[in-house]
């Protein structure tokens, strides 16, 4: 796939891939692969989101270089994911898939017109609506089977890869990998940063004790995942400030579970960088 060439799907790969700020149609290529093995509901969910996503940047004639970075596809996609992964695919819900993408696209537009990182806040804020609305005004089930590995394993291949997999709610090992893979695609550094705060975030979780399940399952790395990704680079610095940004990410999670706040998504993922940010600028730039 030349990517020099705009072939009709890359925008919305890339708005795939963009969910891990991967500027790359093999990586969303990737990600929609480990979706669909999990679930083909999910997967339709992604393509279904990341495409009306994609069409309202284009109807509302956002720029065309921020439509082709895949820049309004990834908080719609996730919204798509995260409805079909909370709730049973009802009519009412695809509805909603369809009208969260478009408010997320929205609000994503909001922010990079501004110049204020965003990350997936538009995600967040999006989906924290529509399940209130699900589970309080107009209720709609939960879905009848998830999947939800039965083992505890803390092993590093298990951790690292469910800690990818849950970025996008997919909890099988293999999802996970090929997570990992369409990152290396795109950045080897970012994969590699990815698959260390994954692990890091699992140890800093098991000496916090929480629970066992939830630490093999990769719910205390996704977010840490993120981070690491976020300020990944080649310079020693850059180490610092992914570990400075993990281990906020784990603060606020287990604050969030601890005030019962659920489903906290990506938002300690999005609060942690928001705080590293500031902090990476008053270090003076050089060459380390």
């Amino acid at each position: 796939m030349n990517e020099n060439k705009t072939f009709f799907a890359t925008p919305y790969l890339k708005g795939v891939g963009q969910i891990m700020l991967q500027d790359s149609a093999w990586t969303g290529l990737f990600f929609l692969a480990g979706i669909f093995f999990d679930s083909y509901i999910l997967g339709l969910a992604a393509v279904l989101a990341v495409v009306v996503g994609t069409l309202t940047a284009k109807v509302l004639k956002y720029p065309e270089e921020n439509i082709n970075m895949g820049l309004y596809g990834f908080s719609a996609t996730l919204v798509g994911v995260g409805m079909v992964t909370f709730f049973e695919p009802a009519l009412i819900v695809w509805i909603a898939i369809v009208v969260g993408s478009v408010v997320a696209t929205i609000l994503q537009h909001l922010f990079i017109s501004r110049k204020v990182p965003g990350f997936t806040f538009p995600f967040i804020l999006v989906t924290w609506i529509l399940y209130y609305v699900f589970t309080h005004v107009y209720k709609v089930n939960a879905p009848v089977a998830s999947i939800v590995p039965a083992d505890h394993d803390l092993d590093d291949l298990v951790l690292s890869s469910r800690g990818f997999g849950e970025v996008i709610f997919q909890a099988s090992i293999v999802a996970g990998v090929l997570f990992i893979i369409g990152v290396f695609l795109s950045s080897p550094i970012a994969a590699l940063y990815g698959l260390a705060g994954s692990v890091i975030s699992a140890v800093v979780a098991f000496y916090l004790a929480e629970p066992i399940a939830g630490i093999s399952q990769g719910m205390f790395s996704f977010n840490a995942v993120l981070c690491a990704i976020t300020f990944a680079g080649v310079k020693q610095k850059d180490g610092i400030f992914v570990l400075i940004s993990v281990l906020l990410a784990i603060a606020i999670e287990v604050f969030m579970i601890k005030l019962s706040f659920t489903p906290y998504l990506t938002f300690p993922f999005v609060a942690a960088c928001w705080i590293t940010i500031p902090i990476k600028k008053l270090i003076p730039q050089s060459t380390n």
